[in-house]
């Protein structure tokens, strides 16, 4: 789609407030997925599956700790 917006790793991580090495655990654990690369060889991330991402991974993270409390 033309209206979309393309984040590299560092892009996605500012964005959602987490680290390079958390936007790429994402990706391995198939939370998000490299959907391309930029000029520079640089692994490029839709805006709204970053933003699915970060949503599924805090909603099980908020699961984790109301169930340990």
């Amino acid at each position: 789609m033309e209206d979309e917006f393309w984040l590299t790793a560092r892009e996605a991580a500012d964005l959602t407030g987490v680290s390079v090495v958390t936007i790429y655990s994402w990706v391995r654990r198939g939370h998000l997925t490299v959907e391309g690369l930029d000029h520079r060889g640089q692994k490029l991330f839709r805006q709204l599956a970053v933003a699915q991402a970060e949503k599924a991974t805090r909603t099980k993270a908020k699961r984790i700790l109301v169930t340990a409390a």
